[in-house]
């Protein structure tokens, strides 16, 4: 059997470590932002629901509201993590411009 052969960019050079990082001095999430993306998660939700459910499909309501409910339920979650980012990306550019 032929030897393997030696390929630089697969070879281990070192160990990955985190302990250099710097760590945040203040807390990112607080109750007040945690109750605030749930009001705003809950009202997108609804305002999506009633956006999907006619588009559904079906004339059955357990389906239609099954249906719509998933398809806002995804969206939902989509709109949760933009919250996140924005608010990440919005504390990055006031910290930058603070310095």
């Amino acid at each position: 059997m032929p030897a393997l052969p030696r390929i630089p960019w697969t070879r281990r050079v070192g160990c990955i470590s985190f302990a250099g990082m710097s760590q945040q001095e203040k807390k990112s999430v607080t109750p007040a932002s945690i109750a605030v993306d749930a009001i705003l998660v809950v009202a997108f939700f609804l305002f999506i629901y009633t956006v999907v459910a006619p588009h559904v499909p079906s004339n059955d309501g357990r389906m239609i509201k099954l249906w719509g409910g998933l398809t806002a339920a995804c969206m939902s979650g989509v709109f949760w993590l933009c919250i996140q980012m924005f608010r990440v990306v919005l504390r990055a550019q006031r910290e930058a411009r603070r310095k």
